[in-house]
């Protein structure tokens, strides 16, 4: 009988073992997608101040016209968001 008990709980101790162990794996994985996140999201947010300020550049030295500039705006906030998905996945 005390061979019975004794291997009821090592398996028991087997399973607490492994569930802790996937257990504290999940924060840490949870955490770094966050990062990944806001990495991502401070991306998008810097393109968009930067393509905002070239747009504002390209129309005060007259270089092209106001939809030209506004489709390189396009552009640069596209690369942005690339560049984004490229860091978060």
């Amino acid at each position: 009988m005390k061979t019975k008990n004794r291997g009821a709980v090592l398996a028991v101790g087997v399973v607490l073992v492994t569930a802790g162990l996937v257990l504290a794996s999940g924060p840490a994985i949870a955490s770094e997608q966050a990062e990944q996140r806001r990495e991502a999201r401070d991306t998008r947010q810097d393109t968009r101040s930067d393509a905002r300020q070239a747009k504002v550049d390209c129309r005060a030295a007259d270089q092209k016209s106001n939809p030209e500039c506004r489709q390189d705006k396009r552009e640069a906030k596209q690369e942005g968001r690339e560049s984004a998905r490229d860091t978060k996945y």
